[in-house]
Parts: structure tokens; sequence; C-alpha cells
């Protein structure tokens, strides 16, 4: 099962039925099956509180993510996305917001896929698989 959900924002997912689509054909591409995937859109003071309490950040981020998997190639887990972090980046990046709102979705999706982005070549990877991706929408 995929959701969409909110928390203290009032937003509005651009294309959610192709969205949802388009993650599920995202990872069963990478031969992933969906069990009860969530991504709960937020603010960012709700992010940064989300990231302190867990992660002891604290800092503002855009994204974060929990893997609540317990199977191989079965995702479980929770996305918490900024949207005012992710509008902030759109337009820092001279981007489309429904591109980057596109982009932090599949990115929380390849972090539950085991894609990691610690230094600058995992990075530069995982940015290429965002892309192919993007383009499949």
């Amino acid at each position: 099962m995929l959701n969409f959900f909110l928390e203290d924002v009032d937003f509005d997912l651009p294309r959610p039925l192709k969205t949802k689509k388009w993650i599920k054909n995202t990872s069963k591409s990478e031969g992933y099956e969906i069990s009860d995937l969530n991504y709960i859109f937020c603010s960012d003071e709700y992010l940064l509180e989300i990231n302190k309490q867990y992660l002891d950040h604290d800092y503002f981020t855009d994204i974060i993510t929990f893997d609540n998997s317990e199977e191989d190639n079965v995702l479980e887990g929770d996305i918490y996305i900024s949207v005012d972090r992710v509008k902030e980046n759109a337009e820092t990046f001279h981007a489309d917001f429904e591109i980057e709102m596109r982009r932090v979705l599949v990115h929380g999706l390849l972090h539950l896929m085991g894609y990691e982005d610690s230094d600058e070549s995992l990075k530069k990877a995982m940015r290429a698989k965002e892309d192919e991706y993007l383009i499949q929408f």
C-alpha cells in the first residue's frame, strides 16, 4: 500500500494517481515490491523536530527516510518530505517545483532500496538514477 499524508501543511501533490503509479513502476524496475510505504508531507519545522529527535541533527533537510522493511526486496517505510524545503530548493536550483518534488520522492524511494549518497561518487550515482526515473514520469 502506498499512501500520501499531510502533517501541518496545506499541500496538494500534483498528479497523485500518476505519481503513485510512477513510484510503483520505479520500485518494480529495481526489483522491489511496495508493502507499506507512507510519504508524509510536512513543514520545515516539523521535519526539523524529527531530525533532532531521531537523528540528533539540528538542521533543516528536505527529506528523512525511515526504513521499516523486514523482508528482502519488500519496501516498508515512512518518508517525510518538507514541502517548504522542496520549494526553496526549486527556487535555488531554478527548477520546476513539480519536478523537484518528484526528485525528492524518488530519492527517498532509492534510499529504501539501498542507494546511498554519503560521498560524492555515491551522490553522483544516485542523481543519475533519479534522472533516469524522472524521465520515465
